[in-house]
């Protein structure tokens, strides 16, 4: 009984969390109701059936393909309802069944979009991050360990030195280097993780997406003018300090 309580249902319920998730994912870029049509095969377009639905076991069952035309599913599908599974199961070890966790997974799912969205369309929606501001600066004021002042220095922080940042590679190079989309994002990060948070999920953002795309444009030839997605890299950050920043921030110190 402990196992199921402590392991398996965490984890069930962020599979659930995970399907959903799959319908913002495909839906929000095409400006499509997350609502209504219920989920549908985006090859054939028909209905899935309830019981095809079910989350981690019918991509199995079926064999990753659509029970109606037969066409594969994409593999994306299982790997986000897993990571969102794996994400709540943590966050329920860490912070047990609290304010804390259901805060703090609503933020992970949130990133999980936005990660997924920009790999795919080089795009973060506002309709994601402009309401997660605002919900990570409610939740400062109830979350333990953070303060309302904290959380808003992280949001002005994160969105306004990126700001300043984007602007002076603009001036510079005469191009765009950054979307606002990155800086709504990490305004968003800093409102939940207040500014030790947001400082170090762009040092490790920064990291992760110069070590990446410098890899890239070796491997396929391309110039500098390459863009590769921040908005993954950003969220690879935040994450770290969510379950280990503190640990970092102690050593560092």
């Amino acid at each position: 009984m402990s196992f199921i309580i402590g392991y398996l249902i965490p984890f069930i319920f962020g599979t659930i969390i995970g399907s959903f998730l799959n319908v913002c994912i495909f839906r929000l870029p095409r400006k499509q109701s997350i609502v209504s049509p219920s989920s549908y095969c985006p090859n054939c377009h028909k209905p899935i059936k309830l019981y095809h639905n079910i989350p981690f076991l019918s991509f199995l069952f079926l064999w990753g393909k659509c029970s109606n035309c037969g066409e594969p599913i994409s593999f994306r599908y299982l790997v986000v309802e897993l990571l969102a599974g794996l994400l709540s199961l943590a966050l329920f070890l860490k912070f047990g069944l609290s304010l804390s966790y259901l805060v703090y997974l609503t933020f992970s799912a949130a990133l999980l979009v936005i990660t997924f969205i920009d790999l795919d369309h080089q795009i973060i929606p506002d309709v994601i991050t402009l309401p997660g501001i605002i919900l990570g600066l409610a939740a400062s004021l109830f979350l333990p360990g953070m303060t309302f002042l904290d959380s808003i220095i992280g949001t002005v922080t994160g969105g306004g030195g990126l700001f300043l940042v984007a602007m002076g590679y603009s001036l510079i190079a005469k191009r765009e280097g950054m979307g606002a989309g990155d800086i709504k994002l990490i305004s968003m990060i800093g409102a939940f993780l207040g500014i030790k948070g947001v400082l170090l999920a762009i040092f490790l953002g920064s990291l992760f997406g110069s070590s990446v795309g410098l890899t890239v444009m070796l491997k396929e030839k391309r110039d500098r003018r390459y863009a590769v997605p921040f908005g993954p890299f950003l969220a690879i950050g935040a994450m770290i300090y969510l379950f280990w920043g503190e640990i970092i921030v102690r050593h560092y110190l």
